[in-house]
């Protein structure tokens, strides 16, 4: 037996006990990872390069993919470092860091997509009060709102999980640190200290989900009173990224953490995990980006500006 005063590093879950097989994983990691950074950092640099984009529809969107720049790179490098250098190690501070960044992250993009559910509401059902509602402060403000808000919930868990004295050795049955994981390490009478902050965040987390829905019934009954089809399609195609990407999001995190123990298994778990984890960050800029013709536009601009730029660069200096 051990106690967490006495544990100085954690062990992860390794992808594959064979060489070969980690170094696959270790590739497929680092394609999806630079596949991710390249398309979020794309949708950034366009948005803050074009002054047409600045709206409050793309100042989230901006918001949304630092954010997921920011949770794919905190579990993802540590994962192809220990596939590569054929390790399971991670330090207790860097375990509690991992899962402070995550939720933090994780969290702040929920409340962000709530957000942007509220002017996706607001443009469609009040278009005429938009400019009003969504002004430049108000969209700060509450991005601002997002952003604090998963910084208060991280520091709650984090803060109350590494409280908890560990009584259950030091092997984590996950590639990355995660809240659930390090509870089952925890004292048997020693867990229900989180269950408090985890049944408050649910509850906020709940909050949230029926906002949504709320503001969608709204928006889609708004819609179904638009005259022309064409006008309807235009206000669903505005809506469609948004929902799309929420959907992702909430399934597989709901089916991360609310899936029946009796279906639970360690390649499952791993599975379920690489799911919420690393493939929303990778694909929510391709779900804005592939029917959104004003990203495109100006993605197409910008690119054409930075080749012609480097074509000039390279005939002045010949």
């Amino acid at each position: 037996m051990s106690n967490s005063s006495s544990i100085t590093e954690f062990l992860l879950l390794a992808f594959a006990d064979t060489r070969e097989l980690q170094l696959l994983h270790f590739w497929l990691f680092l394609g999806i990872y630079l596949a991710a950074l390249l398309a979020n950092g794309l949708i950034i640099t366009t948005i803050a390069c074009d002054h047409r984009l600045h709206t409050p529809m793309y100042f989230f969107l901006l918001n949304l993919s630092l954010l997921d720049l920011g949770s794919i790179s905190t579990t993802v490098p540590k994962a192809m470092a220990n596939s590569l250098w054929d390790t399971r190690a991670i330090s207790y501070p860097g375990c509690a860091a991992q899962i402070f960044l995550l939720v933090f992250l994780i969290s702040a993009e929920y409340f962000l997509l709530t957000v942007m559910a509220y002017d996706r509401y607001v443009a469609i059902c009040k278009p005429l009060h938009y400019g009003t509602l969504l002004g430049s402060r108000a969209c700060v403000h509450m991005a601002a709102a997002a952003w604090g808000s998963g910084f208060l919930t991280a520091v709650l868990h984090t803060a109350s999980t590494f409280s908890l004295p560990l009584c259950q050795g030091n092997a984590v049955d996950q590639f990355f640190c995660e809240i659930p994981q390090i509870l089952k390490l925890a004292c048997s009478d020693a867990y229900l200290r989180e269950v408090g902050v985890i049944v408050v965040s649910v509850c906020f987390a709940f909050g949230c989900f029926v906002f949504i829905v709320l503001s969608y019934g709204q928006i889609f009954m708004a819609v179904l009173r638009i005259p022309s089809e064409q006008g309807q399609h235009k206000a669903f195609s505005t809506c469609l990224p948004h929902l799309t990407v929420v959907s992702l999001f909430m399934s597989t995190g709901m089916f991360a953490y609310l899936k029946p123990p009796s279906i639970s298994s360690p390649s499952l778990d791993l599975l379920v995990a690489v799911l919420y984890s690393v493939v929303p960050p990778a694909l929510n800029p391709l779900i804005y980006s592939m029917r959104n013709h004003e990203i495109k536009d100006a993605l197409r601009k910008l690119i054409t500006g930075c080749f012609s730029e480097g074509i000039n660069c390279l005939m002045s200096s010949a």
